[in-house]
């Protein structure tokens, strides 16, 4: 009955997820991966079936493998998580497109583990024990799109990752070191969450993001202590919240002028270079709150597309007229929807209101009371 009931949510949750029509920053859950579009819709189709019952039952052609013990088989989903797995489970059916093997005591992946499985286009191995991956592990997974591999005990990229991959999710490891070309082949690639690995700016080497064309991109929770010089220049949104980051200095952020999201939040920066910010003439949304800044950076009037900016729980201690907004009418093309600057000891008595005339609305300003 349970192994029924948890199918039957796992069901559900898939149907009631909609695709993201947000900006190209904006993230989605884990298993949404399984709205996204594959051949003609297939994947929708199938879910919708089985969720309102099917009058056709299934004859499994004479090839098709079993169903590993204790898993869920339903047409192309095979679930194999939450049972104590030391290993992956052999048996797998080849026309398998989504395999769940999360929550499980898995130390390593063997040369043949996904043998023949070409069809796999989603792997979440997500909270197993995984320190080892055999350098031909992935090779079978010609079509894979979509590698959840966080809360493991990698230290390294794993090797010869497939070229169809458009994201992976390898954040909560124990990686110190991203070799030259670690990501090489991946010229796919659009997503690389890895935070909470204790790496540092020196742990990068050279080339190590060669040839990649990211979108998004967080090494947030790490042992940064600057912004790191050598990503893709390709990527609209970074995130670096939760490091060591001490200043930003005027060259660091040169490369970057595609960016929509910045995020520097819980770092320790005191000061932002005059002209480090006129790199980012697209940049949308700033994060710069929980640091140890005591003015607002310069440069944000000519930001012309700068919609939000969270500057609370710094030292900021006053704040000019011309903090935010340019002088000349029209020079700006959206106005602030969002701008924090709540738990700081300036006075909001103390700023003047023509301070945020280029602001949409007095409810986006969010102005609390400072306590020390």
């Amino acid at each position: 009955m349970l192994p029924h009931c948890s199918l039957l949510l796992f069901l559900c949750v898939v149907r009631l997820l909609s695709p993201s029509s947000a900006l190209p920053f904006e993230q989605k859950g884990f298993w949404d991966f399984a709205m996204d579009s594959m051949d003609s819709g297939g994947m929708m189709t199938m879910m919708r079936d089985e969720e309102e019952g099917s009058a056709v039952e299934e004859i499994p052609s004479p090839d098709t493998h079993m169903c590993p013990f204790g898993c869920h088989c339903q047409r192309s989903v095979v679930q194999c998580s939450d049972l104590g797995l030391t290993e992956v489970p052999k048996n797998i059916p080849r026309d398998t497109k989504f395999l769940d093997l999360q929550n499980n005591r898995i130390t390593e992946l063997k040369e043949d583990d996904f043998k023949g499985l070409t069809n796999l286009y989603g792997l979440s191995l997500r909270n197993n024990l995984i320190s080892k991956v055999h350098p031909r592990a992935f090779v079978p997974l010609k079509h894979m799109q979509k590698l959840y591999f966080s809360k493991n005990l990698l230290t390294t990229i794993p090797k010869n990752l497939p070229a169809s991959l458009v994201e992976m999710r390898i954040h909560e490891n124990r990686i110190k070191k991203v070799a030259a070309g670690a990501f090489s082949g991946l010229g796919t690639m659009n997503c690389i969450e890895m935070g909470a690995n204790p790496i540092h700016n020196s742990g990068f080497e050279p080339g190590a993001f060669k040839g990649l064309k990211l979108n998004y991109l967080r090494i947030s929770e790490a042992k940064l202590t600057g912004v790191p010089k050598d990503l893709p220049d390709s990527l609209h949104e970074l995130h670096l919240d939760h490091n060591e980051i001490q200043a930003v200095e005027l060259e660091d952020l040169s490369r970057y002028k595609n960016l929509y999201r910045l995020g520097l939040g819980y770092n320790h920066i005191r000061n932002i270079e005059n002209g480090s910010l006129s790199y980012l003439p697209r940049l949308r949304e700033l994060h710069l709150d929980n640091n140890r800044l005591t003015r607002v950076p310069k440069g944000l009037p000519d930001m012309k597309y700068l919609q939000v900016v969270y500057l609370h729980s710094n030292n900021i201690n006053q704040v000019g007229v011309d903090a935010f907004c340019p002088r000349g009418f029209g020079m700006k093309r959206t106005f602030y929807n969002g701008i924090s600057l709540f738990a700081n000891p300036v006075n909001y008595w103390e700023v003047q209101p023509a301070t945020f005339r280029c602001v949409s609305d007095r409810l986006a300003i969010q102005f609390g009371n400072y306590k020390k």
